[in-house]
């Protein structure tokens, strides 16, 4: 019985230190988007979740209209909050997924005229873009040469206009990189929880072969 609990704690470690997190909001562990430009000021944007979505808020004064991915208007933010997105978008359907795994809609048309929904009135907008995240399954080719390395994957650009002004939010998606492998305090934690199971086989074993005597059996 002894043995079975120290093996399931060192395999419990082991899974802790291979698992990787699953959640409907995370962006892969092993890529990281980051903003280099947010464009006009007053427009404040950040990258979530490592690569996951990006999150703009409007303090321009003015509409912002964030476009989609052939050029046409995908979603606008109002000074005082309102933020809609365009039914007309293919990019409202696109972004639902982080994959962009999604049946577009008969509806979805970039050429057409826009028809405008509301979703939020706080002025804070969050999406799935996938201009700003790696979509392919296998890795880049420089990133499969050399894993160990961080690196660049590629600058990318979101386009938006200001009170009708053409601007753009500007980024890098970046290759984290392995570092070469399990961290060294990785090693330590599992070397301790084996090291403290077989201890306490030892000990057990041990009190099991010690003879009882009267004074135990009374």
């Amino acid at each position: 019985m002894v043995r079975v609990i120290a093996v399931a704690a060192v395999a419990l470690c082991v899974a802790a230190l291979t698992a990787t997190p699953a959640s409907a909001h995370e962006g892969d562990p092993d890529y990281e988007s980051l903003v280099t430009n947010s464009g006009p000021k007053g427009l404040e944007v950040r990258v979530l979740s490592g690569d996951d979505r990006l999150e703009v808020r409007n303090q321009t004064g003015e509409i912002v209209v964030i476009e989609g991915y052939d050029g046409e208007p995908y979603a606008r933010l109002f000074p005082d909050g309102r933020v809609q997105v365009n039914e007309r978008s293919p990019a409202t359907y696109l972004n639902e997924d982080p994959r962009g795994d999604v049946d577009v809609p008969a509806i979805a048309d970039a050429e057409a005229q826009p028809r405008w929904r509301t979703v939020e009135g706080n002025g804070r907008f969050e999406f799935h873009d996938h201009r700003i995240h790696w979509m392919n399954d296998a890795d880049p080719p420089k990133v499969r040469e050399d894993p160990s390395a961080r690196q660049k994957v590629y600058d990318w650009t979101v386009p938006v206009t200001v009170a009708g002004t053409p601007a753009a939010i500007d980024g890098t998606l970046w290759w984290r990189g392995t570092g070469g492998g399990t961290p060294t305090a990785a090693f330590v934690l599992l070397g301790i929880v084996i090291v403290g199971g077989i201890a306490l086989i030892v000990v057990v074993r041990r009190r099991r072969a010690r003879p009882t005597t009267k004074a135990e059996a009374w």
